[in-house]
C-alpha cells in the first residue's frame, strides 16, 4: 500500500467521522435533548440507514470513520439481524447480539479492569 493511499484512507475516515460528530454537536447545541436521547437517535439512524442500504456504501468509503461512532453500532446491529434473518426467525433476533458480542464483551471486561485499578468518586460542581 502506498503512502498516498494510506493518507487518503485516513482523510476519508476523519472527514466522515468528523461530519457525524459535527452533526451530533449541532444537535447538542440547538436542542434540549439529553445525551442519552441523542445516542439513541444516532444509533437508530444507523439502523435505519442500514435498512435502506445507505450505510454500507458509507462504511466501504470511510471504514472506521463510519463504524466507530454510535451510528456504526446501529449499523452493526442491523447488519447482524439482516444476516441472521436469512437463516430463520430466531437467528434474526439473535444475529445482532452475535454480531456485537465481541465489542460488548471487550467494553464490559475493560470497564471492570479500570474499576479495579481506579477509585471512583463523585464529581464536585
Amino acid at each position: 500500500m502506498e503512502i498516498l493511499d494510506i493518507f487518503l484512507m485516513f482523510l476519508k475516515a476523519f472527514a466522515v467521522g468528523g461530519l457525524i460528530c459535527m452533526i451530533a454537536q449541532i444537535v447538542i447545541n440547538f436542542t434540549d435533548l439529553t445525551a442519552g436521547k441523542i445516542l439513541v437517535m444516532f444509533m437508530l439512524a444507523g439502523i435505519a440507514l442500514t435498512a435502506l442500504g445507505l450505510y454500507q456504501p458509507l462504511v466501504e468509503f470511510a471504514g472506521a470513520g463510519a463504524t466507530v461512532p454510535i451510528s456504526g453500532f446501529g449499523y452493526l446491529l442491523a447488519n447482524g439481524a439482516m444476516r441472521g434473518a436469512q437463516e430463520g426467525l430466531f437467528q434474526a433476533l439473535t444475529g445482532s447480539l452475535a454480531a456485537a458480542s465481541a465489542g460488548i464483551s471487550a467494553a464490559v471486561i475493560f470497564s471492570f479492569i479500570m474499576a479495579l485499578i481506579f477509585k471512583s468518586r463523585t464529581k464536585h460542581s
